[in-house]
């Protein structure tokens, strides 16, 4: 391989991507943008949960249990009904996800030391939404009744019974439970995929669909000269795009980075290199741009984002999946993100990721070499 020719084409394709202010756009805008609209968007926090009251007992006993409610931040009181049927149609028409019904007979249950059932109504078109609600319903209800009897054993006098197990939990690596400091990670690795794979997988087809790779063949250049060339201005770009992606992560989104930098952009050089072979191969094998941009799609983000564990756990898909994810290269750069960014852990732990993802990559760049030369004869 002679590093002139390497250069030749690298600069070649740098001019290219310059003029053109679509590839531009693409190779930068376009995963900075998707990084926003999906960082701002996607979300797994449940928080604010409008809720609708139907107060039929109008005490101060029902009062004081309802301010439970609208002073969590997991509520947000969008108002009062008087019948069933308010709550139905604030639930049909999304003013309010969940409604809260109290008896009449709430306040002299109370006061008389019986059972006081009250009803939880959850809008269950959104699964996900309506059990959290109905779990932080749950843990309301069963704080405002433990301090009801803890006053009732004060006021005549008795003792309060020791607790016979203590669970104090505590929560590693995430300890806010914030969704976004495990999503802008994971994001960070499909949003590459796509990319990466998008943008090589018109450098081929581009040159067959314009007459000019004829011109190519006939010159010196070698067909592994040639893929050397073309990948390296795209490498660079996506470098580039992976630091805006953590600046915009460590400053934008403040999810933390508690793990090695050197080993992040490491691992993101494979990945990219892997990722970029995967597209000039699909260049190679279709020829054309419209059809290499479909495929890429179809094989980079469907894959990346349903089957990397980005989402999803993959301990909760069916057994057949599961083993078809190990097929999936992102599954592996979406471990190592997220055991860099919230655990900190280096090569010791993910070692394992880091050889598999060498691997995707050392064969696709193997393959698309093979593939070239065979059009090459």
């Amino acid at each position: 391989m002679k590093v002139l020719r390497v250069r030749a084409v690298a600069r070649k394709e740098f001019i290219h991507i310059v003029r053109d202010p679509r590839s531009m756009g693409m190779a930068v805008a376009i995963p900075m943008l998707l990084l926003l609209l999906f960082g701002y968007a996607l979300t797994l926090d449940v928080d604010r949960v409008p809720i609708m009251v139907w107060d039929q007992g109008h005490s101060h006993v029902s009062r004081e249990f309802i301010s439970r409610f609208s002073g969590s931040k997991y509520f947000s009181l969008t108002g009062y009904a008087s019948s069933y049927r308010e709550v139905e149609r604030a639930i049909n028409s999304g003013r309010a996800l969940a409604a809260l019904i109290i008896p009449p007979d709430f306040a002299g249950s109370i006061m008389a030391g019986r059972p006081a059932p009250v009803q939880f109504i959850v809008d269950g078109s959104d699964a996900n939404t309506a059990a959290i609600s109905m779990g932080y319903a749950n843990a309301v209800t069963q704080t405002y009744s433990r301090d009801i009897a803890v006053a009732d054993i004060k006021q005549i006098g008795g003792q309060l019974l020791p607790q016979p197990l203590d669970l104090r939990p505590r929560v590693w690596f995430n300890a806010d439970m914030e969704s976004k400091n495990y999503i802008i990670p994971g994001l960070i690795a499909v949003i590459m995929m796509v990319i990466a794979a998008l943008l090589t997988s018109l450098t081929v087809a581009r040159e067959w669909e314009r007459g000019t790779m004829e011109q190519l063949i006939s010159t010196p250049v070698k067909g592994h000269e040639l893929i050397f060339g073309k990948l390296l201005p795209y490498f660079a770009i996506g470098m580039f795009d992976v630091l805006l992606a953590v600046l915009m992560g460590e400053f934008l989104f403040h999810v933390p980075l508690r793990g090695s930098v050197a080993l992040l952009f490491g691992m993101a050089a494979i990945f990219l290199a892997g990722t970029l072979s995967l597209g000039m191969v699909i260049s190679i094998v279709t020829k054309s741009q419209l059809l290499a941009s479909q495929a890429a799609m179809v094989l980079t983000f469907l894959p990346a984002f349903l089957l990397s564990g980005f989402m999803y756990a993959i301990s909760n898909m069916p057994k057949p999946i599961q083993w078809i994810t190990h097929l999936i290269p992102a599954r592996y750069f979406v471990s190592l993100l997220k055991g860099i960014y919230l655990k900190g852990v280096g090569l010791e732990i993910l070692g394992g990721e880091a050889v598999l993802l060498f691997i995707f990559a050392a064969a696709m760049l193997a393959l698309a070499n093979i593939k070239f030369k065979k059009k090459l004869e």
